[in-house]
Parts: C-alpha cells; structure tokens; sequence
C-alpha cells in the first residue's frame, strides 16, 4: 500500500549541513541566508513505494532529495504512466508550482527508502527576496527542465526502446538537476524500466546492447557510465 509522506513521521536524522551537502544552490548561499535555510528545512523519511506528494495537493514546499530515489510521474486518462523524471541525492523539484502557486500537477514516489528535505515556502520566497546566486540557479534549473520535458516527447513519440533507455539514463546525469552523482550510479533493472516505461525484462536487453556498445558496463546492482555524451546521442537506428 503506498503511503503519503504527510502521514509518515518526521524524523531529524541528518546535520542542517549534511542535507544540503551535494545541492549546488546551497553551495552559491550567503552564509546568512544558508543559516536561516538549514534553521527551517525539515526532512522526512519516505520509505520505498510511499508518495512524497501527490498530484493536486497544494504546494506549500520546494523539496529536494538527501539521500534515495525518486520518480516524478502521472496517469493519464488512459490508464497510461508518464515519467516525467528522476530525482537523486541532491536533487530538488517544484519550482515551477512554487512560482505559479498552483496544485501539483504530478506524483513522486519513492522508488526506494528515502530522505526527504521540504523547503517552506516563506524561505523559498525569502531567497527569491534576498538572493541573486539563488535567482540564477533557478533560472538556470528551470532552462534544464524545460530541455529534458521536451526531449522526453521526443523519447516517447519517436525513438526505439533501446534508444529511449539510453537517453533516459543518461538524462539522470544533469549537474542541475541531479548534481550529486559520479559516474557510477545503484540502480536497479527496475527501476530503469520504471524510468523508461519499459518492463524489467526489456530494460535488461537495453542495457546488455548498450553494454556491448560500451558505453556502460552492468554491475551488481547498479551500473557505470563508461561514454556519456555516446550515451546521451545513442540511436540503434543507426547503428556502428
């Protein structure tokens, strides 16, 4: 049963600066703008399969993600699911709705155990406010949503599935959006199905023709980018 993160308790399991340790805006902050961040910021433990939020809930919190996985999405009329994204360590999500003061127009699930930072809107409004270095990074990060929403049209109207899977790996590789991660990344056939709207089994054949094209290499429980920009301009319509 998946379970909505305002139900799940609050627990305070990480230093204020351990939260924010692989975030690049907090990196840009004053230090008395930084303080009065990590003086506010709580953090939530979401376990795998529960909500963080949910699609038409008021958006009352800019969140980003401390540790685990989470997968931006929504049902369509048909019943069909779209993953929008992914989010990792470092990671944070809802700017746009902030900005807009509308409901969320989408889910995000845990796809594993994970930490959750909820930013209250008066901070966020409070940075807007008083800091230039944020203003630019949110302005930077909404250029880099808009990029990768309108590539995954393309993904999904117009590429092949071993296509899809590549670039859908590939794009988990943004510094903006999730600038917390080397090269190696634990994740599981899966959850790169869940990513790429493939089932686990297709997901494996994507990833041994994409091992075999070199650019990455599957580990145990997990995989490591061995050729990003191969990977991010794969096609297998138009093969070596």
């Amino acid at each position: 049963m998946i379970e909505d993160a305002k139900n799940i308790k609050q627990q305070e399991t990480s230093e204020p600066k351990e939260r924010f340790a692989k975030s690049m805006w907090a990196k840009m902050l004053a230090p008395e703008h930084l303080q009065r961040v990590e003086s506010e910021v709580v953090e939530r433990f979401v376990p795998a399969g529960s909500y963080a939020c949910r699609k038409g809930d008021s958006v009352d919190h800019w969140m980003g993600v401390i540790d685990g996985f989470l997968k931006m999405s929504s049902i369509s009329p048909e019943g069909k699911t779209i993953t929008f994204s992914c989010m990792l360590a470092g990671g944070w999500f809802g700017e746009g709705s902030m900005l807009k003061t509308e409901n969320r127009k989408y889910d995000v699930v845990a796809l594993r155990d994970t930490r959750v930072a909820y930013m209250p809107r008066t901070t966020f409004n409070y940075l807007l406010d008083n800091s230039i270095p944020f203003n630019r990074f949110l302005l930077q990060q909404l250029n880099e949503r808009l990029g990768l929403f309108i590539s995954l049209v393309e993904f999904d109207r117009m590429l092949d599935t071993d296509t899809r899977v590549a670039r859908c790996i590939a794009a988990m590789f943004n510094p903006y959006l999730n600038p917390g991660g080397g090269l190696q990344l634990q994740i599981s056939q899966e959850e790169i199905g869940y990513i790429s709207s493939v089932s686990r089994q297709r997901a494996n054949q994507a990833l041994q023709l994409l091992e075999k094209k070199k650019l990455l290499s599957v580990d145990y429980g997990g995989i490591t980018i061995l050729d990003l920009p191969g990977l991010r301009s794969f096609s297998s319509q138009f093969p070596d």
